[in-house]
């Protein structure tokens, strides 16, 4: 379990469908990684029977694609593998870090805007996606795919799927209700 997460089950103790552990993924634009990454997420919630339990959204650290939908690759890949990507892009405000328990950024750049957005009353963790993906270190970004060719968009789903599953597992250990 790591030190971050215990800091939220510490001040948060439980959670319900009155008090759900709140989790926004962070990306640039929010067309890309984290719409997927909120996407993967909604499903293994749903899969695991779980969804009264938690609120899950995306948002990008810049404004350039508010109100659209994913990228239309990023929609390609996630439906060949049975995943909906139902966010709208939005940018993250202030706000967030009062809502959300867990703000996941997926790479240093993100991680550092949104450290300099953070209000000093703020009750979110914030960390890195890769955090949880065992096969790379703590502070690993998920690429952006944007730019690149179709293959970088099925790497991304795999990074945020594995990242994802390991991060519902320890939330779930960290929770008894949710055992």
């Amino acid at each position: 379990m790591t030190a971050e997460l215990q800091r939220i089950y510490e001040r948060k103790q439980e959670i319900s469908p009155e008090s759900p552990f709140a989790v926004l993924f962070v990306c640039l634009g929010n067309i890309c990684r984290s719409p997927t990454a909120e996407g993967i997420f909604i499903h293994a919630v749903k899969q695991r029977g779980l969804e009264k339990y938690f609120l899950i959204d995306s948002a990008g650290t810049a404004a350039w694609h508010t109100g659209e939908g994913a990228d239309p690759r990023s929609q390609q890949v996630a439906n060949g593998r049975g995943i909906h990507l139902p966010s709208k892009a939005r940018q993250a405000q202030r706000e967030d870090f009062i809502r959300f328990d867990l703000i996941l950024a997926m790479e240093k750049s993100n991680l550092d805007n949104l450290q300099t957005i953070k209000p000093s009353d703020s009750t979110a963790v914030l960390m890195m996606m890769r955090a949880f993906d065992a096969e790379v270190n703590e502070m690993a970004d998920v690429p952006d795919p944007y730019y690149g060719g179709p293959r970088g968009f099925h790497d991304v789903f795999d990074m945020l799927e594995r990242s994802s599953n390991a991060l519902l597992d320890e939330i779930e250990a960290g929770f008894s209700i949710l055992k």
